[in-house]
């Protein structure tokens, strides 16, 4: 009668396998009980400040929302816990937040490189999709190597292209604002996206571009080591966290990415074309906020 395998001998072949989806686009199953609210957004009975957000008028520009104190960026490192279905997760990145299905590290994505600064040497050299052959600079990313907010968008438009910068259009110039409004300076976040070359027309991210671009971005991850990372939009939403749902039924809501919490909202350029969504968008960025000052 065959012997059956052992849970080591069954984990070993899971990541042999995933060594072969390395540029695939791994499905992350959450856990049952979506997600958990920090307290003073949950009751706003005996929250101050979910009870000062009903009476804040709703401004039409986000620079003119009052910035809220800052806290302290100091922490240690791996000290983020995934919120998942009101339990946490182990600190550690490298081990399989609960009710996930991690088939490979991002701890294993960064390895390779051995510093944020090397990855970017490799990563402005890029030629593993066809978006290389059209680009004028690779939009690498930016910001504090040790943000404890991180943004992720959906690639780089023209005047990103021309200056090799992520978010300086008219988008970024909304973002830059909504930084300002939740208390923080450009250069203390990090700001990047899931593609790093411009695609034509401004189209979205073709599949095999995105999993091309993925393992840069989960290595950025990793080295920055973000609290929270913010996901701007539909596509930087169903790539990471691989659903179809759209973007309005699934912002506002923390959710877990290999360990990290994540709150997905509008992307800055929908903002522009929808103005009275912006509302809704500091719904969630004032979440963001909670959750750093509770962290």
């Amino acid at each position: 009668m065959a012997k059956e395998p052992d849970n080591d001998s069954v984990l070993k072949s899971l990541r042999a396998y995933a060594g072969l989806l390395k540029y695939s686009n791994v499905k992350h199953i959450l856990a049952s009980g979506g997600y958990r609210e920090p307290e003073s957004v949950m009751n706003p009975v005996t929250s101050q400040a979910a009870d000062n957000s009903s009476k804040q008028p709703v401004p039409q520009n986000f620079a003119e929302y009052e910035m809220p104190e800052k806290k302290s960026s100091k922490r240690s490192e791996g000290s983020l816990t995934a919120i998942d279905g009101g339990r946490e997760a182990a600190p550690s990145s490298a081990d399989a937040p609960a009710g996930s299905l991690e088939l490979f590290s991002l701890n294993d994505e960064a390895a390779q490189y051995g510093s944020l600064d090397a990855l970017k040497e490799v990563t402005m050299k890029c030629t593993r999709c066809i978006l290389a052959n059209g680009r004028a600079n690779v939009v690498f990313g930016e910001g504090a190597a040790d943000a404890r907010l991180m943004f992720i968008g959906e690639g780089p438009g023209e005047q990103e292209d021309i200056k090799g910068r992520p978010f300086v259009g008219r988008a970024g110039q909304l973002l830059d604002k909504m930084i300002l409004a939740m208390g923080f300076k450009r250069e203390e976040v990090y700001i990047a996206n899931i593609v790093k070359c411009r695609p034509p027309q401004n189209r979205a991210p073709l599949p095999d571009e995105e999993a091309a671009c993925l393992p840069y971005l989960r290595a950025q991850i990793s080295f920055i080591k973000p609290k929270i990372i913010v996901l701007l939009g539909a596509v930087a939403m169903k790539v990471l966290l691989q659903t179809n749902a759209g973007i309005s039924q699934v912002r506002g809501k923390f959710l877990d990415y290999h360990g990290y919490t994540t709150m997905p909202t509008f992307h800055p350029a929908f903002l522009l074309r929808n103005p009275a969504k912006k509302k809704e968008s500091w719904e969630d960025l004032r979440k963001v906020i909670t959750f750093l000052k509770e962290s």
